[in-house]
């Protein structure tokens, strides 16, 4: 039986209660199989259904699906696993220790990644369709893998101006990872638990939010100079090519975000940029 005054979290509590390996970030509750999801705020006794009703239950899958993959993938070429290269080199390590720091980054990245999921965002739409985990499985894991293939090759050589390159390009990554994780503590901090309210972004004490002045989607921006960081330490056309295709895709993000913004927010600051100041 469904108490129909309750809103649909009731719904994704009772199932989770149920079943915990069905969390609410894997639910999707709807009235037709084929129907739009029913939002967490949705009251029941406002919806089309008499009496007693009938919902249907869908596993959404996960975000972490597409994070976790590219953290394995990029380790099997690291370690040279059998039949990715030549027999005589399986299971050996490289001898230029960038390609070493090249996967300490790769892999911190992608933790960070999972670890924000997990602990740090508060999505607005708790779950992602099957369609789009298997796009963003295949960008994402394809383009680590074509990555690794020439960073861990045996035959790879090390940026062209040595370890003054490498050390820069560390600096670059390392600064805008952090300012990447304090966008995101910032972002989060203006919704309450359990809520979809949205605010303006402003400012925080944090020096790296500061760019916030500036541009929209200042996590969009870090993630770029993280990417640019990475692309100058390996010196590696897989790398760069990811970093354009992302920032591609990040561009398109942040301007519909800036969007959003300008229309629902009337005293939303002008002078910002959606993701590069005053530039794009």
């Amino acid at each position: 039986h469904v108490y129909l005054q309750y809103s649909n979290c009731f719904l994704v509590f009772h199932v989770f209660v149920s079943d915990p390996q069905w969390y609410p970030a894997r639910q999707s509750i709807r009235l037709d199989p084929k129907g739009k999801s029913l939002k967490d705020e949705d009251v029941l006794q406002h919806l089309p259904v008499g009496t007693t009703a009938t919902f249907y239950f869908r596993d959404l899958g996960v975000f972490l699906t597409e994070y976790a993959g590219p953290l394995l993938i990029y380790l099997m070429f690291y370690f040279r696993v059998p039949f990715i290269y030549a027999p005589k080199y399986d299971f050996t390590t490289s001898k230029h220790w960038v390609v070493h720091l090249a996967c300490m980054c790769h892999s911190f990245h992608y933790v960070k990644r999972l670890l924000e999921t997990l602990f740090v965002h508060r999505f607005s739409h708790g779950t992602m369709p099957l369609r789009n985990i298997f796009k963003n499985c295949t960008y994402y894991w394809g383009f680590a893998a074509w990555m690794a293939y020439y960073i861990n090759h045996p035959l790879y050589t090390p940026p062209i101006y040595g370890e003054q390159q490498i050390r820069l390009a560390l600096i670059v990554f390392l600064f805008c990872q952090i300012g990447n994780f304090s966008i995101h503590i910032a972002l989060r901090n203006l919704r309450p638990p359990g809520s979809k309210t949205r605010k303006i972004p402003y400012p925080t004490k944090n020096p790296f939010t500061w760019i916030f002045l500036l541009v929209s989607c200042p996590n969009y921006t870090y993630e770029l100079g993280s990417w640019l960081g990475f692309t100058l330490m390996t010196q590696c056309l897989p790398v760069a090519a990811f970093t354009l295709v992302g920032f591609i895709q990040m561009t398109v993000w942040a301007k519909g975000k800036h969007r959003s913004y300008l229309k629902e927010f009337r005293d939303y600051p002008t002078l910002r940029s959606p993701i590069l100041p005053f530039i794009l």
